[in-house]
């Protein structure tokens, strides 16, 4: 009985490391995928810029940066477990919660928006939110900037038929034949492009900001899933330092050139220029200034943008967003 007793305990001796949840060290995952929400670009410069110089080695961490698009969400990579991190933007993270999604955000890499609406001044003066109105203004329907659009409308009191809603594709014709005022564009990226292209004609252009008119829909935050952090604490941590920490080098105007080098690595058809300008501006919608802690998460422009997609029916009801917030990686 004895000799009996004496292999049962050997036996649990030997099977106790394999139960995870009796206080045994979690086992640290090492090799993980990042999959980004769009195309290598001065955009996504920090990701590509960790990956580059080593500071995801420097944490002991195999990171595979993997390239966004249209094709790709990097939600449902998350949910598949095809990738461990990933870029989304509220819109994408709140829909994905309203269906029962268990991602979270870790880090906010935009602190306001650069989804813009290029126009030009001498022909059109804009100097309030209520002057859009008799204005032909592009929208993508089914796309963010037709979200914030319609929310700019309903706060400032616009009736849709005092303003023209225009179709617009990724042709820029419409704008440039100025059948269209007013042209949706990011403005650290095609704002840049446009307006070469309209001061080469000796043309001057402006931008109508929807966060200066208090309309603070967010872009682009890291994301992953409760199970990552549960099962891999120290990995997610080490990914979000990591970085963060490039993202604030990528964005130090100290290391610009080091920084338009490496995103000319990955985007051989942009001139260093056109990159060197396109980061200054994307650094001023990250880092608005040095005080500014890279990917600081902003409940209230995250409740903000839960309130409106409510409010157009674009989710049946609240989801607590703010539940989902994970503000305590953002200074690591």
């Amino acid at each position: 009985m004895r000799n009996k007793a004496v292999i049962v305990l050997s036996l649990l001796t030997m099977l106790f490391p394999a139960f995870t949840g009796c206080g045994g060290k979690q086992e640290e995952m090492t090799k993980i995928s990042y999959r980004l929400k769009w195309l290598f670009n001065a955009s996504v410069a920090g990701d590509m810029y960790a990956g580059a110089h080593g500071f995801f080695e420097k944490e002991g961490l195999e990171v595979e940066v993997k390239e966004g698009g249209p094709e790709r969400d990097a939600i449902k990579e998350l949910e598949m477990g095809h990738a461990q991190f990933g870029v989304a933007s509220a819109d994408q993270v709140i829909r994905a919660v309203s269906k029962g999604a268990p991602v979270v955000v870790l880090a906010q890499l935009f602190q306001a928006n650069p989804l813009q609406w290029i126009y030009r001044p001498a022909e059109n003066e804009i100097k309030k939110p209520e002057d859009i109105r008799g204005k032909v203004i592009g929208i993508t329907f089914g796309g963010n900037d037709e979200t914030i659009m319609r929310a700019i409308l309903a706060k400032y009191g616009i009736k849709e038929n005092e303003v023209n809603l225009f179709s617009v594709r990724y042709d820029y014709t419409p704008f440039y034949e100025k059948k269209v005022a007013l042209w949706p564009v990011y403005r650290n990226a095609q704002g840049i492009i446009i307006g070469d292209q309209l001061a080469k004609a000796g043309e001057a252009t402006a931008f109508f900001d929807p966060d200066a008119s208090g309309i603070r829909f967010v872009a682009n935050s890291v994301i992953t899933t409760e199970k990552m952090i549960k099962e891999h604490p120290e990995t997610v941590k080490k990914f979000v330092s990591a970085l963060m920490k490039a993202w604030n080098e990528a964005l130090n105007p100290a290391d610009s050139d080091k920084a338009v080098e490496t995103v000319r690595k990955f985007d051989r058809d942009t001139s260093a220029d056109v990159i060197r300008r396109q980061l200054e501006i994307t650094r001023q919608f990250m880092k608005p200034s040095d005080k500014t802690v890279f990917g600081a998460i902003d409940i209230a422009a995250w409740k903000q943008t839960e309130s409106i997609m409510v409010e157009q029916k674009l989710i049946p009801a609240p989801v607590d967003i703010e539940k989902r917030l994970k503000t305590e990686y953002a200074g690591l």
